[in-house]
């Protein structure tokens, strides 16, 4: 059954609203017109991953706490199990590879944003106190968050909820029809593992992630620490963890993800921005 990724700033009520998400889910699944669907409703959140506010401090830390995450989801998300993942899913190369597990499975996926000035969010997460995040914390996540785009396949169906405004409640009804009553679409394109069918593509594909690497490993040569690497092609930079990379680590991390994308769901003109996607969650 479906995958629900909440988004939004820190201390914007997307725990509240997965909560309240989850028991209208299980009192909708009572009801005598669905007793035939036997399913559980599970929410995976940074408290239940025993992930402190703290990981997202630090790169090594962060990067395993993804990796938790996208573990956990892949585990639960089947067709018997409704899955609600209460973390902060800010950057949108999370947030693509959760769609790529919910498609993999066959299963319905939607965005749920809790939508809140910045400046609301600091306060609430101030009132917090050492419930909240670390003031330089809160300003790193919400400098780098990235918000959902529903034109983008991954961040669609998309549910954007105005915090600030009493009067705009949860769509749960919305919700339902998209990813309970709407049938889970068949895995296609960077999710469905088959051959490659254009030769052309394959060749960009090869090439722009060629490009990535060797666009990296110049910029170890220089000897200097560095926090991010400009490659070409991609308005996003690499985030380097704190050390060189080797030739090894990132062919692997190119074969990964040439065989999730070698069906073409990408644009040509995508494929070095996605890499660079990638390789910053992994």
């Amino acid at each position: 059954m479906p995958l629900i990724m909440m988004t939004g700033f820190p201390s914007s009520g997307k725990s509240t609203r997965a909560a309240e998400l989850k028991q209208l889910f299980e009192e909708r699944l009572s009801q005598p017109e669905n007793q035939h669907r036997k399913h559980t409703v599970h929410i995976i959140s940074d408290t239940t991953l025993g992930v402190p506010h703290s990981a997202y401090a630090h790169a090594s830390e962060e990067k395993n706490a993804r990796s938790a995450l996208l573990s956990a989801v892949e585990r639960l998300v089947t067709r018997e199990h409704i899955v609600i993942a209460d973390t902060p899913n800010y950057i949108k190369g999370l947030r693509y590879q959760l769609y790529c597990t919910a498609r993999e499975e066959g299963t319905t996926h939607c965005v749920v944003y809790c939508a809140l000035p910045v400046d609301a969010a600091r306060q609430i997460n101030q009132m917090r106190g050492s419930d909240g995040y670390a003031d330089n914390v809160f300003d790193e996540l919400t400098m780098r968050y990235e918000e959902p785009n529903s034109a983008t396949r991954w961040d669609s169906p998309l549910f954007t909820i105005i915090q600030n405004d009493p009067n705009d409640k949860l769509p749960f009804d919305s919700i339902w029809d998209a990813i309970v009553e709407r049938r889970a679409p068949p895995p296609t394109f960077s999710t469905a593992v088959k051959p490659a069918e254009e030769t052309n593509y394959q060749f960009e594909l090869d090439r722009a992630t060629q490009d990535v690497i060797t666009a990296i490993l110049d910029s170890q040569k220089s000897g200097v620490p560095m926090s991010y690497v400009v490659v070409p092609g991609s308005s996003e930079k690499v985030n380097m963890p704190g050390r060189n990379l080797t030739l090894s680590e990132l062919r692997r991390l190119r074969m990964q993800f040439s065989k999730l994308n070698r069906q073409a769901p990408l644009q040509v003109g995508q494929i070095a921005e996605s890499f660079v996607n990638y390789l910053n969650i992994n």
